[in-house]
């Protein structure tokens, strides 16, 4: 599997391909090619928690830390 950004190309949008893997599938210019897209959630966000899923509160009590 090759993961990759998509780019900007004048007016659309275009998928580049790591040369590496160029290589080694054989492709060259004008071959056809099928790609299955899986999308990817962004996220947007500031700071390490923003995004992540809600905190589970524990049953211990952790008092000894207060």
């Amino acid at each position: 599997m090759i993961e990759t950004e998509l780019k900007e190309w004048g007016n659309s949008i275009g998928v580049l391909l790591p040369i590496e893997k160029v290589r080694e599938l054989g492709l060259k210019k004008g071959d056809k090619v099928k790609l299955d897209i899986i999308g990817k959630k962004r996220v947007d966000a500031f700071g390490v928690c923003r995004g992540a899923k809600p905190f589970k509160e524990e049953k211990e009590n952790h008092s000894e830390f207060w």
